[in-house]
């Protein structure tokens, strides 16, 4: 999508804002259907750095997942910036469909440009098991 949809934007800042990660979406994106549920990036940075913190080998980039929305001035006080419009959905617990499966089984964590999705419907999708 050159244009990213308005409506998707105003959900996406929707997520944000109500800080909730309940909000069920599926989109398809060059050709991959990606279905899952909506969280906050905030969330998702959390999320992810504490699964890399949890691994030997990937501990270091934990780091680079850390909320850059919190920033820490001299005074030690973190300050929340302004919101933006988001540029970005950030899915957790999601699959890539793939006929009939679900890849990952459990789900995983995904960062996607909102320009680059094509199509898109609330809910997620269920897989069916072979």
């Amino acid at each position: 999508m050159s244009k990213p949809d308005d409506l998707l934007v105003a959900i996406a800042a929707a997520v944000e804002s109500q800080q909730t990660n309940q909000m069920s979406l599926t989109v398809l994106v060059q050709g991959a259907v990606i279905t899952g549920r909506l969280a906050p990036e905030s969330a998702w940075r959390r999320r992810v750095a504490e699964v890399l913190a949890d691994s030997d080998r990937l501990g270091p980039f934990a780091s680079l997942f850390m909320d850059p929305a919190t920033d820490t001035e001299g005074d030690g006080a973190a300050r929340r910036r302004a919101p933006e419009s988001p540029s970005y959905l950030h899915f957790h617990v999601a699959r890539i469909l793939q006929g009939t499966v679900g890849i990952p089984e459990t789900g995983g964590m995904y960062r996607i440009a909102i320009k680059d999705v094509s199509a898109w419907t609330m809910g997620d999708f269920s897989y069916s098991e072979p």
